[in-house]
């Protein structure tokens, strides 16, 4: 469980100060825990005994407890495939059986993740024809922003993919409006030059950041305005993206089906053009 879950159980039980605390906390999590005691002190506007009696609260022996633990999120949302292999829970019995299980019990939890007053706000911005849609992920999870934006392309305008090509980026950056959504997935071996993209695209283009990551969540986090933190890890050597690929394909769906009237007409427009230009070729 991490600090963000022990924090969130006992949000209930939070006095003012330390509500204010634990906002600060989340609000640049992990890294406002991070900070000495003295200045999460002052950017909270508590004082450091409430701290040490707001970490015992949530569980924790103290505060260097608290960023010990921290820093073991940090570090594990930096392992590689050899690391989950020695670290990770071999398949006994039928392989694909006790994989696509475990596959399945991700899906579930992606549920238990994700509110459906968050997944109706996102579904809002994607279908908003006034807004624009930008897409772009990982080295691997880029898959996830491109199956996005295949769907979301057949059910409106303005939909685009940037390319892989950082000399491209600034193009699609300097096209961004204010309010314009910007989705980026990012799971676990982040990429600083992903955070670097939505810092850019939410602070000098104001555009609606939405940041698909994982539990240990990416530096991105600190820059998005809604973040999706689906489950991947399956105790083998690779990450399974089954979960993220089920929340977007939730995500494009429901926007097809709230948008069908418009939509319906734009995949019949589709097709023929696709029909038209096999036959061409």
């Amino acid at each position: 469980m991490s600090i963000r879950d022990d924090i969130e159980k006992k949000a209930d039980a939070l006095t003012q100060s330390e509500r204010k605390l634990s906002a600060t906390l989340l609000a640049d999590y992990p890294y406002a825990g991070l900070l000495s005691i003295q200045a999460l002190a002052e950017r909270a506007e508590v004082s450091a005994p409430s701290i040490s009696r707001f970490v015992t609260k949530i569980g924790l022996s103290g505060y260097q407890e608290m960023q010990r633990r921290l820093i073991a999120e940090l570090k594990a949302g930096d392992r590689s495939p050899v690391e989950l292999h020695e670290a990770g829970q071999p398949i006994l019995g039928g392989y694909l059986a006790e994989f696509v299980s475990r596959a399945a019990r991700q899906m579930q939890t992606a549920t238990d993740a994700i509110t459906e007053s968050q997944f109706n706000r996102i579904c809002a911005l994607l279908a908003d024809p006034k807004r624009s849609i930008y897409a772009f992920g990982g080295r691997i999870s880029d898959t996830i922003a491109q199956h996005l934006t295949f769907h979301l392309r057949q059910a409106r305008e303005d939909v685009f993919h940037l390319p892989r090509d950082p000399e491209a980026w600034p193009e699609y950056l300097l096209r961004m409006r204010q309010g314009d959504v910007f989705f980026i997935v990012d799971f676990r071996r982040y990429q600083s030059n992903v955070a670097q993209l939505a810092e850019q695209a939410g602070k000098e283009r104001k555009a609606q950041v939405i940041l698909m990551t994982d539990k240990w969540l990416s530096p991105a986090t600190r820059h998005a305005s809604e973040v999706l933190a689906v489950p991947i890890d399956t105790g083998t050597i690779w990450d399974s993206y089954s979960a993220a690929l089920a929340v977007t394909e939730a995500l494009v769906t429901r926007v097809a089906e709230d948008t069908w009237s418009d939509t319906r007409k734009r995949i019949e427009a589709w097709d023929a053009a696709r029909k038209d230009l096999v036959e061409i070729g």
